[in-house]
């Protein structure tokens, strides 16, 4: 599987233009999935010096990604073919939809194939934060008059 990671608020905490701190797990989630042979790219919205940072900051830590903002390590903007829409299988950003799961979720999201319904609801930790609706049902109870 081909994995896009975001970095600020998903590998390290949000600082940005600085590097936060290290969301935990996150980059000895990602190194297991690449002896898993998933390819890894960094998909950022940091460039030029803030991007090689962020590679470097990974490299230090022994993540080693595929690519950093393209879909592959040969790929130039010059490329014909070029594209800055990925060809992934999936992305992993904080900006998702409904929040980022922890890195262990993730994992196992990958790892098994499940979604993040199926994982959850195996961990008691999770029944509490199962139990909170997302906002958008909320909202759309609100609107229907239901209360679900």
């Amino acid at each position: 599987m081909i994995i896009a990671v975001d970095f600020d608020g998903t590998i390290v905490e949000h600082e940005y233009p600085r590097i936060g701190a290290e969301i935990p797990f996150a980059i000895d989630t990602l190194k297991r999935l690449q002896k898993e042979q998933h390819r890894i790219i960094l998909w950022s919205v940091r460039e030029g010096k803030l991007l090689e940072e962020a590679v470097e900051y990974c490299r230090q830590r022994g993540l080693e990604f595929y690519a950093a903002n393209k879909d592959y390590p040969e790929e130039t903007t010059e490329d014909k073919r070029y594209s800055r829409k990925l060809k992934v299988d999936l992305f992993i950003d904080d900006r998702n939809l409904g929040g980022l799961p922890d890195w262990g979720v993730i994992y196992r999201m990958v790892h098994d194939n499940l979604t993040y319904e199926q994982v959850i609801g195996n961990m008691p930790a999770y029944s509490e934060r199962r139990r909170k609706k997302n906002i958008f049902i909320r909202i759309g109870e609100a609107l229907d008059g239901s209360n679900r």
